[in-house]
């Protein structure tokens, strides 16, 4: 601020200078006030400058305060994520080597069966040679000589056995012949067919776009047994086994005898008892028929009120006219060497088809079966009723 100063004047001058006015004096300070309201002005307007300037600094100092925590709070984040994916990714590899490790465990253990498979395999086949090697051994080619047979009576009654169910039992073995891949068994309704076929060199049959030359082969096949089961079951006797070891000895046959010769339980009087203190079992004889075949059927008896032994029928048997056969079919032929050209059941009808025409020798089919490769089949034959 400036303060108005009045100068001196020279004595000698000083009759010449006049005094100023009032109004001089106040138009020399009127700029001076518009400087000082107009420099007020400008203070107040930068001091608002300042504190917006100060305010805008504080707000930017939390700005980054704040950015600061947002990327401390980030990279914390960030750490935890990779701490868990390294954790994931350990887990993840260990679960990795333990499939692979299983999967390698399995492929041995797959590796070791396929190999004991392969030599099972190799001694079945062995088996099997052998097999067939002693039924060619067992086959019995003999001539039978003429049995002169001599009547010596009439059976009667009193000479038949009462005592005892008979039963005589025929036993046949069905003959097979093993079917391999690449050939078919064709069965002709005439023997005359067959023995046609088999006398031509080969057979000569279409399969659609290819034609195939066949050899046509007589069936030898497998040994057969027939005999025959004689059995007598007794009507008086049955078997108990299932027997305590006690009583003692010496009172068994009466305590068993006692047992099974109660009426409330089935039994009846009893002829004679013998049993096996080794084996725990043994038979029952009764006087009379019917209470035996009536035990056998309930298949069990209580002893000692409370015990139950199991009871069976008494039966003998004997194998009887054992024989063995070696038959060749007069009306089947097997042809082999067949190509798989088409599928099992195609095929199989061309065969037919071809072996149905007269102009091939053939005649009425009764049945047919090809076995394709690598497959088998066991064909089994029955004897002609005709």
């Amino acid at each position: 601020m400036s303060y108005f100063r009045p100068q001196s004047i020279p004595e000698n001058q000083y009759n010449t200078v006049t005094m100023m006015s009032t109004e001089d004096v106040l138009s020399l300070k009127e700029p001076e006030e518009q400087n000082l309201t107009k420099a007020a002005e400008e203070l107040v307007m930068w001091k608002n400058k300042v504190d917006n300037a100060d305010t805008e600094k504080s707000r930017l100092l939390l700005d980054k305060l704040s950015a600061e925590d947002t990327k401390k709070q980030a990279q914390k984040e960030t750490l935890e994520l990779l701490e868990e994916q390294k954790k994931k990714e350990a887990v993840f590899n260990k679960r990795s080597k333990e499939q692979k490790d299983s999967i390698l465990l399995l492929e041995t253990n797959n590796q070791a069966l396929m190999e004991q498979l392969k030599k099972y395999e190799d001694m079945l086949k062995i088996k099997k040679a052998e097999y067939s090697s002693l039924l060619q051994k067992s086959k019995v080619i003999a001539d039978i000589p003429e049995t002169k047979v001599r009547f010596t009576g009439v059976e009667t009654g009193e000479d038949r056995d009462y005592d005892n169910i008979v039963g005589v039992f025929t036993i046949t073995q069905r003959p097979s012949f093993q079917l391999t891949g690449g050939q078919a068994l064709i069965t002709f309704e005439e023997e005359e067919v067959a023995e046609k076929i088999l006398k031509l060199p080969k057979c000569s049959v279409a399969f659609e776009k290819h034609r195939m030359d066949l050899k046509p082969h007589c069936v030898q096949l497998d040994p057969s047994v027939k005999f025959e089961v004689h059995m007598n079951v007794s009507k008086k006797k049955i078997r108990f086994s299932n027997l305590l070891p006690y009583p003692p000895v010496e009172c068994m046959s009466h305590h068993l005898e006692m047992s099974f010769s109660k009426p409330s339980q089935g039994g009846g009087e009893v002829e004679e008892v013998a049993y096996n203190m080794d084996t725990n079992d043994g038979q029952i004889t009764f006087l009379n028929t019917g209470v035996a075949e009536s035990l056998a059927l309930k298949r069990k008896h209580i002893v000692d009120v409370s015990h139950e032994v199991h009871v069976h029928p008494y039966f003998k048997y004997q194998l009887k006219k054992f024989q063995t056969n070696c038959g060749v079919p007069k009306r089947t032929v097997l042809i082999g060497g067949i190509q798989d050209v088409l599928d099992e059941e195609d095929l199989q009808d061309h065969l037919e088809i071809h072996f149905q025409k007269p102009c091939n020798n053939g005649g009425e089919v009764e049945s047919i079966k090809y076995i394709s490769r690598p497959n088998t089949a066991d064909a089994h034959f029955s004897e002609d009723t005709a």
